[in-house]
């Protein structure tokens, strides 16, 4: 049996809503024991500064100075999860020599690997030196630069989840945060095809707060109340990227909400959530054969508005991941616990399959820390 590890894994994902942190026990293969979990909400003020960030990263060239507001979104979220982690310990009796490493993904500020740029902030060396405990940080940069997608990179994840799943395959994992994306299973061992789909919570979340109407679609009870408008649900689908063919990925701001301008705060919540729906089922056309079950994680499980579109476009069972034994809120971050493990093994963390890279690529960045006695 191989050696198993303690780690943390840390998750700010597309939508901004705040840290996951997650514990998990892992050989980095098919040993997965779950531990504690945490969840901090992020203040209007950090999620004002990420988001100027991650607009700032939509000028900023390669060989270019790092923006002001990125350099100081990187400080501000370095601190927030070292903070986080203070919190988690204390609140759970731990503290750094029960642990082995922590897996930080960081936030995403700029994707595009079309110009083999991935670029996720947070120090990994200022936050072992805040924790007293070794960080593996930057795990897409090294699937990007080798040619692949960058994204997603919870697949290999999932399917150590779903390996003791009962049932007939293939199943599909959908994952509903900011961005959408989605990972096939088949019957072999190595029929795996991961992809992103399109627009999850992230463009539902920027038309529900540009209407000063809240954080989120609260229960889907804006799109319950409003009308899908046909004509621009249809004029959205066109956009090529449905006809790429998988792998492919995303960035956050890739869908903006330009085609709902001019719809009522209802009725543009629920043509945004019907297209999230409907992306998924396009991506359907991509898959060597449809799956029989959807178990869905992230946020967006949360609005019955999205499950009900999912159901109504998919024909097949559509549940969330607590139906599967899972822990739908904090699989991300642990997909990043198992991923830093892989990555201190030298294991791969991705394959072709999963984000299109030539051949399995190893990645993560390793930061030591000198632990501090209890």
């Amino acid at each position: 049996m191989a050696e198993t590890f303690r780690a943390i894994g840390l998750m700010s994902g597309t939508s901004m809503d705040g840290i996951d942190i997650a514990c998990l026990e892992t050989d980095g293969e098919e040993i997965v024991i779950p531990g504690p979990t945490a969840a901090l909400i992020y203040s209007d003020d950090e999620r004002a500064v990420l988001r100027s960030a991650i607009e700032a990263a939509t000028t900023w060239t390669d060989g270019t100075p790092v923006p002001d507001a990125v350099a100081l979104a990187e400080k501000r979220l370095t601190a927030a999860h070292g903070e986080a982690i203070k919190t988690f310990m204390g609140e759970n009796g731990l503290n750094a020599d029960d642990f082995d490493l922590i897996g930080f993904h960081g936030q995403t500020v700029l994707h595009a690997p079309d110009q083999r740029r991935t670029v996720q902030i947070g120090r990994g060396d200022e936050l072992a030196r805040l924790t007293g405990i070794d960080v593996v940080n930057d795990f897409r940069s090294a699937d990007v630069a080798a040619g692949g997608e960058g994204a997603p990179f919870a697949p290999l994840y999932h399917k150590a989840l779903a390996a003791n799943l009962s049932g007939p395959r293939p199943i599909a994992v959908l994952n509903l945060g900011g961005v959408a994306n989605v990972t096939w299973l088949g019957e072999g061992e190595n029929e795996i095809l991961a992809f992103d789909t399109g627009p999850a919570s992230g463009a539902l979340d920027d038309w529900v707060q540009s209407h000063n109407a809240g954080r989120m679609d609260v229960d889907g009870r804006l799109a319950q109340a409003g009308k899908v408008d046909e004509g621009i649900l249809a004029a959205m689908l066109k956009n090529p990227f449905f006809d790429v063919v998988p792998p492919k990925s995303l960035d956050r701001l890739d869908f903006p909400m330009d085609p709902v301008e001019g719809l009522s705060l209802e009725d543009g919540a629920a043509t945004l959530t019907a297209f999230t729906a409907a992306c998924v089922a396009r991506a359907t056309e991509h898959l060597a054969t449809p799956a029989h079950r959807w178990i869905v994680c992230g946020g967006g499980r949360y609005n019955p508005a999205i499950l009900a579109e999912l159901k109504a476009r998919l024909g097949v069972p559509v549940e969330p991941a607590e139906t599967a034994g899972w822990r739908g809120d904090d699989i991300e971050a642990e997909a990043f616990a198992y991923l830093a493990v892989r990555s201190l093994r030298g294991l791969p963390l991705s394959v072709p399959g999963t984000t299109g890279v030539p051949a399995p690529q190893t990645g993560g960045v390793l930061h030591s820390a000198e632990k501090t006695p209890a």
